[in-house]
């Protein structure tokens, strides 16, 4: 195992060479001699040698921390007085271990890089229930029984990477939560391997941004539910509140808890390319200005529309650059990055066999802004339609625009409940909509008003098996189809691309589709490759029988086979 991969989100490891005699781990200071040559000589070139083993770290002389922190009436004696661990002191971290210490519960703070811990004991932490931890086994010999550690780390193999160097410290019964975007199949793993070892894991799935962690985010906990009384009472304490119920609730076995939040974080991408593509029609088929555009979602927001990601939107539009006075938002290069949560969710609905389309196009749209260069130049070769002046009713245009958003915004949070649906019956979760549906409520980056009614259908009937078969989202689709048409109408007149308004409407259209073409796609894959199909029951005869897989030799050449890959 390299050391060197106990990578995390906060700095890269030589980013600060540690003094000249000296290496650092964690909170650890190892005296030793450093060649002139390079600081990766040395016991720190041993740190970093793919042979180097982790158990080494166990027997190096540690510095200690002084514990300056408030006392809490409530720590036991033996100096185990501490509620829980957070490994990794990034913006989140630190601002969830603040949080945690509002809330009047005692956090031990770790990072592998000692002035990082210093810093944050003698600034934001200066006078509060925190105490620093000098290393993995000085975390644990303050924590309170059962152990209780929040891992905070980039996601991957640094995760592993501090489970293993937890294990030796930890005892049967103690709990690990990994609170980083973890894919759900390695949360799967993880929580079976702990499980061997009467260790219990929690993948919790945490949204809100650096805001959310300090004031309060949402939070998704799944794995080893023998570990949700131990720590129900801080995350429901700590989490976001909607209507006085706590943005977190147990979500099932396993990796679930990663699962909902890969799900949310695809919805976030969707909401934001929806948002993006109502800006481009405002900016380029209106011709409004940044602050016109403004003022549009500063009315959106009091509506239907309310959400945080409408709101921050409002907020871009008006910024100017303090610099020259003009909006900052028009030097910024069109294109968009990605961390591939938004990826995970599309592969995982095509895995699972789930239209969910417009979590896949929003995925596109920000690999479409990602070629930059290529774009620059098919602008100068590819003809389209010319943006003509708009003489028309603007209103009518910003309404019509405004009722595409939201219908889209339906189809997207309907697709995700497929998807969450379908999961939840091939892995075997018990997942509950209506608490899914609350812990999104707040805290969250896709938190807006709109969750409130999503709670409410599935409440009301937790067997739903769709939004749209809600009717009050039903209702709200009929209401608004004509205005999601038009606007779609008018981006294809204007040639500006919307690929997830167009998206969505049309897995409207299919899914209300009592007939799809299908059957011609069926017969052409029998034609070409013998797939077989299967016929319509009123059509049933002695050649023809209902769910036999049927072959017809439609040329009258060949032979009469049939394959056996009905599905491929």
């Amino acid at each position: 195992m390299r050391i060197c991969e106990f990578a995390d989100a906060w700095e890269p490891m030589t980013s600060t060479p540690p003094p000249p005699h000296t290496t650092q781990f964690g909170g650890v200071v190892i005296a030793g001699r450093r060649s002139s040559r390079s600081w990766d000589s040395g016991l720190w070139g041993l740190l970093k040698a793919p042979a180097f083993p982790i158990e080494a770290l166990h027997s190096i002389p540690l510095r200690k921390y002084p514990d300056t922190s408030a006392k809490p009436e409530h720590a036991d004696s033996g100096g185990h007085n501490t509620d829980f661990g957070l490994i990794g002191l990034a913006v989140m971290g630190q601002n969830l271990i603040l949080n945690g210490a509002d809330h009047g519960f005692t956090v031990v703070a770790f990072n592998r890089t000692v002035s990082k811990v210093d810093h944050f004991l003698a600034n934001e932490a200066k006078g509060k229930s925190i105490v620093g931890a000098s290393s993995i086994q000085d975390l644990c010999a303050k924590l309170k029984r059962p152990r209780r550690v929040m891992l905070l780390v980039k996601a991957g193999s640094a995760v592993d990477d501090f489970i293993e160097a937890l294990l030796p410290f930890l005892e049967q019964g103690d709990i690990i939560i990994d609170g980083g975007n973890s894919h759900f199949p390695d949360s799967n793993r993880r929580t079976q391997y702990l499980a061997g070892k009467g260790i219990r894991f929690v993948g919790a799935g945490v949204s809100g941004g650096e805001e959310g962690a300090r004031t309060g985010p949402s939070i998704m906990p799944g794995g080893n539910e023998e570990a949700w009384p131990y720590i129900k009472d801080i995350f429901q304490n700590i989490a976001a509140k909607s209507d006085g119920e706590a943005c977190c609730e147990w979500v099932g076995d396993e990796g679930s808890g990663h699962f909902v939040k890969m799900v949310h974080n695809g919805i976030e991408y969707g909401d934001m390319q929806l948002i993006c593509e109502a800006y481009d029609i405002l900016k380029r088929g209106l011709g409004l200005s940044n602050k016109e555009i403004g003022d549009v979602f500063t009315e959106w927001n009091k509506g239907v529309l309310d959400s945080f990601l409408i709101e921050i939107t409002r907020d871009i539009m008006y910024y100017n650059d303090p610099a020259d006075g003009k909006p900052l938002l028009d030097k910024i290069l069109d294109s968009a990055g990605q961390k591939g949560t938004g990826k995970w969710t599309a592969i995982n609905a095509l895995d699972l066999g789930m239209p969910v389309t417009l979590i896949g196009e929003a995925v596109f749209a920000r690999c479409l802004s990602a070629q930059k260069a290529e774009r620059g130049r098919a602008s100068e070769v590819l003809e389209g339609p010319q943006i003509p002046p708009y003489t028309g009713d603007k209103k009518a245009f910003i309404d019509d625009l405004e009722q595409a958003l939201y219908a889209s915004k339906i189809i997207s949070y309907a697709q995700g409940f497929m998807l969450l649906r379908e999961a939840a019956k091939e892995y075997k979760w018990k997942l509950a909509m209506p608490e899914i549906a609350l812990m999104w409520r707040g805290g969250c980056i896709i938190r807006s008003v709109f969750l409130k009614d999503i709670t409410k259908a599935f409440r009301s009937n937790p067997a739903l098996e769709n939004l749209l078969f809600d009717d009050f989202f039903n209702k709200a689709i009929h209401n608004a189809q004509g205005g999601w048409r038009r606007s779609i109408i008018r981006g294809i007149e204007l040639g500006i691309a919307t690929p997830c308004f167009s998206t969505a409407l049309a897995f409207y259209d299919g899914y209300r589709s009592k007939v799809l073409p299908a059957n011609l796609l069926q017969a052409q894959r029998d034609y070409f490759g013998a797939h077989t199909f299967r016929v319509l029951p009123e059509y049933a005869s002695e050649s023809l029988k209902e769910g036999d897989n049927i072959h017809i030799n439609w040329t009258g050449r060949g032979g009469n086979v049939s394959a056996s890959t009905y599905l491929a």
